[in-house]
């Protein structure tokens, strides 16, 4: 994994974020989801890197990234604070602009890159994720029982905390294999890295506070900008689980799609095979698409 990479602990303010770079050419960030880290780009990195200049990072409070102190209002985990950092990390790296592709929370940290810092991002990827805001407008019992982290994480601590503590295993076994993908897609140190990071009081807690602020300041920011009327500038390509959620949930509403063309003009994207882990259930399809959209050319092409 990662053979020709180069892993990086960029230091941020009070905090640090690990990555790993390899490649040349345009940049092209790209973004976990829980429970994973940025091991989830294990396939497909190596293939994106042969056109661009890939980043691939632990979201703060995941992996072997920092975990900064949270506040009563859970503002440090939020995904502008989160967002604000990925910017200042790629510029320590020395891209003031790059393109980015987010799974699952990473993909919501993308899409608050894209409205809080337009003029940094080129063009925006968002796997298997509606906005946040959205998704809570029309949450009912197929979210609080398909997608038990959104409330059962966002719950006052330390109880989530607790039950990620004591249950590491089973979390890890039940998201893998419980959200339509197959559990034998991931290899056993794959798996083990997860449930390594659930072990970690330090990192479980951040990511209760992710969850935390996604139930409570994400959705705010969310609000505010649809009511100032602010949107993604840049374009956008979303991508999403045939199998999952997603491709049934919203389907009334003209499905993944049409949320995201509320949010902004030039959007495209479709299903892919495979269920909410498709990026590691089918990382061959899904590099493809990436390359397509992010328009990269194989060195001595032309």
């Amino acid at each position: 994994m990662f053979e020709h990479f180069q892993p990086i602990d960029v230091d941020i303010e009070d905090a640090g974020i690990f990555v790993r770079r390899a490649g040349a050419g345009p940049a092209v960030l790209l973004l976990h989801g829980f429970p994973q880290t940025h091991l989830m780009w294990r396939d497909i990195a190596p293939l994106l890197a042969d056109r661009f200049t890939v980043i691939c990072a632990d979201l703060r409070g995941y992996g072997r990234s920092a975990c900064p102190a949270s506040s009563a209002d859970h503002a440090p985990y939020a995904k502008r604070a989160m967002a604000s950092e990925m910017v200042a990390m790629m510029a320590r790296l020395g891209f003031t602009s790059f393109m980015v592709a987010g799974h699952d929370r990473g993909g919501r940290v993308a899409y608050r890159m894209a409205l809080d810092h337009p003029d940094r991002i080129e063009k925006l990827a968002v796997l298997d994720i509606v906005p946040t805001a959205d998704a809570w407008d029309r949450a009912d019992a197929r979210l609080a029982l398909g997608f038990w982290p959104w409330s059962l994480l966002a719950q006052p601590e330390p109880l989530p905390e607790k039950i990620l503590a004591g249950a590491a295993d089973a979390i890890v076994d039940n998201a893998l294999g419980g959200w339509g993908s197959s559990p034998d897609v991931f290899p056993a140190g794959i798996r083990q890295a997860y449930v390594d990071a659930l072990r970690d009081p330090a990192h479980l807690h951040a990511m209760c506070e992710e969850y935390r602020a996604a139930a409570t300041l994400d959705r705010d920011h969310d609000r505010a900008d649809k009511a100032a009327g602010r949107r993604i500038a840049c374009p956008v390509l979303a991508l999403w689980s045939g199998q999952g959620a997603l491709a049934q949930w919203y389907a009334g509403e003209g499905g993944p799609l049409a949320l995201w063309r509320n949010w902004a003009d030039d959007v495209r994207g479709r299903a892919m095979s495979g269920g909410h882990f498709f990026p590691e259930e089918a990382p061959a399809q899904t590099a493809g698409a990436l390359i397509d959209f992010f328009g990269g050319l194989k060195p001595g092409a032309g």
